[in-house]
């Protein structure tokens, strides 16, 4: 079961990547049917099977989800460190 998430996950991110190179020139609705088309259908795929699992075993595929959606509404990952 573990790798087959980890093929889903590295071939989603590697969708994720090359539409990201052209996401300038995209509109927004059509950025989120490109996106919807390879990489939510790799994650809906035998999505039952995934229920109950460990959280160490969903978490990547939530960071694909995440990916995901910042490329579509063009944000920015940011990550804050707490303060000193």
């Amino acid at each position: 079961m573990r790798t087959r998430e980890s093929y889903s996950t590295l071939t989603c991110f590697y969708h994720i990547r090359r539409l990201k190179q052209v996401r300038k020139l995209l509109g927004p609705d059509v950025a989120a049917k490109l996106v919807t088309s390879p990489v939510f259908s790799r994650l809906d795929y035998c999505n039952e099977v995934l229920a109950g699992l460990p959280r160490s075993t969903i978490a990547p595929l939530q960071r694909v989800q995440n990916a995901a959606a910042r490329l579509v509404a063009r944000l920015v990952r940011v990550i804050t460190s707490p303060r000193l």
